[in-house]
């Protein structure tokens, strides 16, 4: 019988059941993300301000010359990357000591857990303010500092300390949420490992070392690659607390992103950016999946 005349070759109503429920979602996620992927995709090649009665004008790779040519995107792009060096590994190894800490069986350790987790639940503009309020002329931090340092140290208003004093937010903010992904997977290691650790000798600090950090190299890259592609996407902290001043010294690529399309009107130029951004968190994405498959997918993602 040809396999035209069959009817195996169509799906059984069993086999298009899952589908049928995810249809809502991805008709819904192709409306939402996909087809505004694109179409900003296709922007960045025109030249579109934003007025709705001009239409999108064609310049082929315009925008990315001028973006080439752009000293602000440039050092846009090195204040992200120094965001990068500066957060990620403190995001990395910070958190794991503190899920060690709590991951102990004392008395009233569930309290602990709780304040370290309470700045996550904290909202990022709620803490923004919060710190620039400690980072004020005649805030809490000089006060403390007065007898060291009687004049102050302009924390927000100088290039020497504006970026770093935003990402001291960023890293207060995610510390609780990656000591939470490391404390699943610390509960995940069978105790009588470390018993047996015990035994040949690797006991204390030693048996972290030995046995921690070996079972945990899924978490870490996890955590690695998530803290990057968050620190990537940095931008309340940003708004909030410096508006990427003084002189863009603590402007990121999101908020120039915003400030193209928001504030200057130039929507194809902002999708440009976009489209660098999205390169350069694709690629962190690629290098999430080539270290999980090397380490080892964790337990929790």
């Amino acid at each position: 019988m040809s396999i035209f005349t069959s009817k195996n070759w169509l799906p059984s109503q069993q086999q298009l059941t899952p589908y049928l429920f995810l249809l809502p979602a991805l008709v819904l996620l192709v409306l939402t993300v996909f087809l505004p992927a694109l179409q900003a995709f296709l922007l960045s090649f025109t030249r579109y301000e934003y007025d709705i009665t001009q239409q999108p004008q064609w310049v082929g790779f315009a925008n990315f010359q001028r973006l080439w040519s752009d000293p602000v995107f440039w050092q846009t792009l090195v204040n992200t990357l120094l965001y990068l060096v500066c957060v990620v590994p403190i995001l990395v190894i910070i958190p794991l000591a503190l899920a060690i800490l709590v991951n102990q069986k004392l008395r009233g350790i569930n309290w602990f857990r709780a304040a370290y987790y309470v700045p996550v639940i904290i909202s990022i503009v709620v803490a923004g303010i919060a710190w620039r309020s400690l980072y004020a002329e005649n805030g809490l931090l000089n006060q403390l500092l007065k007898g060291i340092v009687p004049e102050g140290i302009p924390w927000l208003t100088d290039r020497r300390f504006a970026l770093y004093s935003v990402m001291a937010v960023t890293v207060w903010k995610g510390l609780g949420y990656y000591m939470v992904i490391y404390l699943a997977g610390l509960q995940s290691i069978p105790s009588d490992v470390y018993e047996a650790a015990a035994i040949d000798g690797s006991d204390g600090i030693r048996k972290h070392w030995d046995i921690t950090v070996p079972l945990m190299k899924p978490y870490l890259a996890l955590v690695a690659v998530i803290s990057a592609i968050s620190a990537t996407k940095v931008f309340e902290e940003v708004y909030i607390m410096t508006k990427g001043g003084p002189r863009n010294s603590s402007k990121t690529i999101v908020y120039y992103l915003y400030e193209q399309a928001f504030k200057n009107s130039e929507i194809s130029y902002a999708c440009t950016i976009g489209l660098v951004l999205f390169l350069i968190i694709f690629g962190l994405s690629v290098l999430r999946l080539l270290l999980s498959k090397k380490a080892g997918e964790p337990l929790t993602n």
